[in-house]
């Protein structure tokens, strides 16, 4: 019986805001992070080709090749996420901040006769996933969720909004009200090492192990503001008499592990120029996923309460993300370093697998849906940073776009990022970094069908930085 509540549950899922072991998952998992440096963040995150000290562990570990002291960093991140959200023409303004521990990392030079090898150990988090929306607004149309899971599950027969043949006497003109609350991140272990294979020429190499979590909070409420269905009652049910209020809860959480490797290239020209490359192989992620759905509905003398044992299991299965193509070049010019790169992703390589409690056939349809709906994209960063002579004062600036992954979106829902920063380093020994990262793009989500209940969301994001550095 379970069996068939979690298949169930998987058409109900993919009908919402909320979603379980769909393309919203892959690519939540997917997309790069912002990483954890403050002085690559005021650049635009543009550092493959510098990645000179031990954040070189997320952007290119060739980097570590450049570092000829021992040096231990630590930083600290926080971020804010606003949300306005329009349904049915009225909006909500939603906002959810997080400060977290973003970086401990440690560098060593071993010595060497010639040439540099340099080993590292990084913890870090690579991503948030602090999230958040409210909606509020009253559909007019004849249609509902509770008409939509009518015709895909038993949720309104048990919840009496519905008569024995699975007929309801609720069409429409409700108001819809909910909203979202995600947390969690993705934390790295990192073990980096990087080798001097030619005068100027770094090749490096990390083992990334990666944990985490992710959570989501979804509540739904169709409300009958407008007293529609006062005196009207399901066939046979008297007790359904003045339906006031549907609400339904969704809940997921996931636990993540898994792991990858990555392979940097860097080559300095002289004090003038380098150039750099990464490949990043797939992200393996094994996702252990609690789902929980909770429901009630209220009448004028009754309330009927879903039995949510019914709706809830655990699931495992596993998230194999892309391989990254980046290539970068930066130009240090009379103390202006200039920076540019692009990296390659083809999220329709993203892929589902080794699931426990999901059949066969729904992983083979969510890797098909993959290819049909999402594309490869190219994301591209650019940034500066000025020396400013005799005071060990470092100003810089930044943008970057990470493009959405699915076909044909507009430019308005691409990723964009403005950024900016400072740097002042004490006696050549201690760094003190300040990064900050404004972000826009729009999004929507349908709260079931497509178009009928649709959030049209306006995200702005603040991110910053503090990255402190000791060499000796």
């Amino acid at each position: 019986m379970q069996t068939l509540w979690i298949s169930l549950l998987v058409i109900l899922f993919f009908s919402s805001n909320a979603f379980a072991q769909n393309v919203n998952d892959a690519l939540r998992l997917g997309m790069p992070g912002l990483g954890s440096n403050a002085r690559a963040l005021g650049m635009g995150n543009s550092f493959i080709s510098i990645s000179d000290d031990a954040s070189a562990a997320f952007f290119n570990p060739a980097g570590f090749g450049l570092m000829k002291k021992m040096e231990f960093s630590g930083g600290l991140g926080f971020s804010s996420f606003n949300n306005d959200v329009t349904l049915f023409n009225n909006t909500i303004d939603e906002n959810s901040n997080n400060t977290k521990l973003d970086r401990i990392s440690f560098a060593f030079p071993f010595p060497t006769v010639r040439g540099s090898l340099v080993f590292g150990l990084s913890y870090h988090k690579s991503k948030d996933f602090n999230s958040t929306m409210k909606f509020d607004g009253f559909n007019s149309a004849g249609h509902s969720r509770i008409q939509f899971l009518n015709d895909r599950t038993f949720i309104p027969f048990y919840l009496f909004l519905t008569d024995d043949n699975f007929n309801t006497p609720i069409n429409g003109q409700l108001n819809q009200s909910g909203g979202i609350l995600n947390n969690g991140s993705i934390n790295n272990w990192t073990l980096s090492s990087a080798i001097e294979v030619h005068k100027n020429l770094f090749i490096g190499a990390n083992l990334n192990i990666m944990s985490g979590n992710f959570k989501s909070d979804f509540d739904y409420y169709e409300d009958d503001t407008r007293n529609i269905y006062q005196g009207v009652t399901a066939a046979g049910e008297p007790r359904s008499a003045d339906f006031q209020t549907f609400y339904l809860n969704q809940l997921i959480d996931w636990e993540l592990s898994g792991w990858n490797a990555k392979i940097g290239f860097l080559y300095q020209l002289e004090n003038f120029a380098r150039i750099g490359a990464t490949v990043q192989f797939p992200k393996y992620f094994t996702v252990k996923e609690d789902f929980n759905v909770n429901g009630r509905s209220n009448f004028a003398n009754w309330s009927v309460v879903l039995n949510s044992d019914d709706y809830s299991d655990n699931v495992q299965y596993d998230i194999i993300t892309p391989i990254e193509l980046g290539a970068g070049a930066s130009f240090n010019f009379r103390g202006l370093i200039i920076s540019a790169e692009a990296t390659i992703i083809d999220y329709s390589q993203l892929e589902f697998d080794n699931a426990d409690g999901i059949s066969t056939a729904t992983i083979a349809e969510m890797n098909k849906e993959i290819k049909e709906l999402l594309r490869m994209i190219v994301n591209y960063n650019i940034g500066l940073e000025y020396n400013i002579p005799m005071t060990g004062l470092r100003i810089r600036g930044g943008y970057f776009v990470q493009p959405s992954g699915f076909k044909d979106d507009e430019s308005d829902y691409d990723r964009k990022y403005l950024t900016g920063g400072l740097g002042y380093i004490i006696d050549g020994m201690i760094g003190i970094d300040i990064g900050y990262a404004y972000g826009w793009w729009k999004d929507f989500g349908d709260n079931y069908g497509t178009n009928l209940s649709r959030t049209f969301q306006d995200i702005k994001v603040h991110n910053f930085m503090l990255t402190t550095t000791y060499r000796f």
